[in-house]
């Protein structure tokens, strides 16, 4: 690899992957829809374009670029089918389209493991798993589809995999703790559940180690081209554990108060209804999609990628969470919605 392209350099999982190819000597260019100084301030070529827009795509981006990380999506709780669709879906077609006629070589998606979702429990899973015949939200399902069209598209001279990391967690989170630590300040933090589902976390040193694995590996191992990879740290963990310990180590107070799993989800179903009758009045606070994500296990085997890309993880969680906080580097935020799933894009909804 000498040069690549990432997209959504400007997020969490873009910006840690970014980082460590300039550090690994590669030249990086970086798509996106905004301004990013604090790339430009690291050498990076920055492409300002919005891939879900009918705009010219900016070809000149990818002359003699080798491998593509496609992080960019449209990661949200709610909105209209058709915004998932046109940046997720027909986004990441015109970059296949555009990489494709350019010469490119390599091309690594990131997934999600919500791709397989289908509100029940997903137990050491691998990825043999099917796609559900229906969605119970448009983000998994659109992410689906494109994790669809990258796979197919892979051929002899182009080469591709997609990655599902989950609930992505590190140095420099800009959303999964941050929004965690937000809602429990403001008191608007309840566990939904009995509070004993176990759930896959990726640290992001691993995730983005994983991401350039994937490259290396579809250079040079035929047999690793055209796949699907979880990726995490192989630690099932108990998610309310998780939070409180976010929450202790915030230096907040416990949480106090579950909600059972039935009652939330008929709110959930209410909520969804109103805010499809009166779209005016903006987003449900909460989803079934977010209830099952919140109530459910779901932790992965990851052993494809230990046996194909060489993955291994570095930390467990509990390692992980700890070397987060000696940081200090959490970005706070004050978004009123988390998505289970980002970072990747990467969100997580409480």
């Amino acid at each position: 690899m000498r040069v690549a392209l990432v997209t959504g350099g400007g997020g969490f999982v873009g910006g840690a992957i970014t980082r460590q190819l300039i550090q690994n000597g590669i030249v990086v260019r970086s798509l996106g829809r905004g301004e990013y100084p604090e790339l430009q301030k690291l050498g990076v070529e920055t492409y300002r374009h919005d891939l879900g827009s009918n705009d010219s795509f900016p070809r000149e981006i990818l002359e003699g670029v080798d491998t593509i990380f496609h992080t960019a999506a449209h990661v949200k709780m709610w909105g209209r089918y058709d915004d998932f669709y046109r940046i997720n879906v027909q986004g990441t077609q015109k970059l296949l389209d555009q990489a494709v006629r350019a010469g490119v070589q390599r091309f690594v998606y990131t997934s999600s493991p919500s791709v397989v979702a289908s509100g029940k429990d997903l137990l050491g899973v691998d990825e043999s798993t099917p796609y559900p015949k229906r969605y119970e939200a448009f983000y998994p399902e659109t992410k689906a589809r494109a994790e669809q069209e990258v796979l197919q598209k892979n051929s002899d001279t182009f080469h591709t995999c997609a990655l599902r990391p989950h609930l992505i967690f590190g140095p420099g989170d800009t959303n999964l703790i941050p929004t965690v630590v937000s809602k429990a300040r403001s008191g608007n933090l309840r566990q939904i559940g009995d509070g004993k589902n176990l759930v896959d976390f990726s640290y992001i040193e691993d995730c983005v180690t994983g991401h350039l694995l994937a490259a290396k590996a579809l250079e040079s191992n035929a047999e690793s081209r055209g796949l699907a990879y979880f990726i995490s740290q192989g630690d099932p963990y108990l998610l309310w554990e998780w939070v409180s310990r976010v929450v202790q180590l915030s230096g907040l107070p416990e949480l106090k108060g579950s909600v059972p799993t039935t009652v939330a989800h008929g709110i959930a179903t209410l909520l969804e209804m109103v805010s499809r009758l009166f779209p005016a009045i903006g987003e449900p606070r909460f989803t079934r999609f977010l209830v099952h994500e919140m109530a459910t296990s779901h932790y992965f085997n990851i052993q494809r990628a230990r046996n194909l890309l060489g993955y291994s993880p570095s930390v467990t969680v509990a390692e992980g969470l700890k070397k987060t906080f000696a940081t200090g580097r959490l970005r706070q935020t004050n978004e009123s919605a988390l998505h289970l799933e980002r970072a990747i894009g990467e969100s997580s909804p409480f």
